[in-house]
C-alpha cells in the first residue's frame, strides 16, 4: 500500500515523520512524502533543525485515490501552516470523503479541523488542542492512542511522540483495514 505523509516545507517534528514512515516501510508500506511545494521538508526537533527530506509529490500533483492512507505528523508550525493552504486542506478532507484511513498525531489534527472533518469524531491530541476540538463538534480523550472508525473512514490519532509505539501500531492496523488494501 502506498501511504501519503502530509507536511509542510518547515516545522514539522522529525521523529513523527520519521518513526511512523520507518515503521510502515519495515512492513510492505510504500510511504510517499507530499507537500504544499516541491523540493525538500525542512524537519524540526522541537524547535531546533534537524534533517531535511525530499518531497515526492506537492498536493496539486496529487489526489487522495493514489493512496490507501494518510498521515499527518506532527510539529507545532506544521499543520499551523497546512491549515491555511486550500489545497492541503483539500487534500486531508479528500482522504475522509473515500472513507480512506487517516493517522494524525500531535497537533496535527489542527489542519482536520480545518478540513470539517471532527465533528462527532472522539480524537485525542496535544493537550493544547482539546478546546479547538471540542468546538469543532468532537470528543477529546487523554489517551496515548485513539481509534475511531464511527465515521466515513477510520481515524488514528494520537498525543505526542511519547506515543509513537501505539500510534504506529494502531494505524497499522486501520491501514490494514483499508478499502484501497
Amino acid at each position: 500500500m502506498t501511504i501519503a505523509f502530509l507536511t509542510a516545507p518547515e516545522g514539522v517534528e522529525q521523529i513523527e515523520l520519521t518513526d511512523p514512515w520507518e515503521y510502515l516501510e519495515a512492513r510492505g508500506a510504500t510511504p510517499r512524502l507530499v507537500s504544499t511545494g516541491s523540493g525538500t521538508v525542512q524537519g524540526f526537533d522541537h524547535l531546533d533543525r534537524a534533517d531535511t527530506f525530499t518531497v515526492d509529490t506537492t498536493v496539486d500533483q496529487a489526489a487522495a485515490a493514489d493512496f490507501g492512507a494518510l498521515v499527518l505528523p506532527g510539529g507545532v508550525a506544521n499543520p499551523d501552516y497546512l491549515r491555511t493552504q486550500a489545497g492541503a486542506v483539500a487534500f486531508v478532507r479528500a482522504f475522509f470523503d473515500a472513507g480512506l484511513p487517516v493517522a494524525a498525531i500531535c497537533h496535527a489534527p489542527w489542519t482536520l479541523i480545518e478540513a470539517g472533518v471532527v465533528a462527532n469524531r472522539t480524537l485525542t491530541s496535544y493537550p493544547s488542542l482539546r478546546t479547538d476540538i471540542v468546538n469543532a463538534g468532537g470528543t477529546w480523550v487523554d489517551e496515548a492512542v485513539c481509534v475511531d472508525d464511527k465515521g466515513p473512514n477510520t481515524l488514528v490519532t494520537s498525543r505526542n511522540p511519547n506515543d509513537l509505539p501505539q500510534f504506529d501500531a494502531a494505524a497499522v492496523t486501520a491501514f490494514a483495514n483499508s478499502p484501497a488494501q
